[in-house]
């Protein structure tokens, strides 16, 4: 059974960090291709950043140096390092899986920054 468990959310005030984690079960995590997307309220979910399996990482412009993705293969977690957060980043966030022929999501972890 495939599990994607993000954990880490919570209330923060601006300007404030957080650190969310991604923990795998079920899958081949070393060759699976890693996101982090966020949903606002009424809105489609977008991507916050993709960590390719050969380690390259790519950001959507506006978390791109503010946030941190890794991972941490043997531990199967993968990981969204947030710093400078601000009430604009309050949303549900979601890590996904892409694997060859299919993709996987967690349930996602609610952030809320405070002005």
């Amino acid at each position: 059974q495939v599990q994607l468990v993000e954990s880490g959310g919570g209330l923060v005030q601006a300007g404030g960090s957080l650190r969310l984690a991604c923990e795998a079960s079920g899958i081949a995590f070393n060759i699976a291709a890693i996101a982090w997307h966020r949903q606002f309220p009424g809105k489609q979910r977008e991507l916050v950043a993709q960590i390719y399996t050969d380690g390259a990482i790519r950001y959507s412009d506006s978390v791109k140096g503010r946030f941190t993705a890794s991972r941490d293969n043997a531990k199967k977690t993968a990981y969204l390092q947030m710093n400078s957060l601000k009430p604009e980043d309050t949303a549900v966030y979601y890590c996904y899986a892409q694997m060859i022929s299919t993709g996987y999501w967690g349930q996602g972890t609610q952030v809320t920054v405070s002005s």
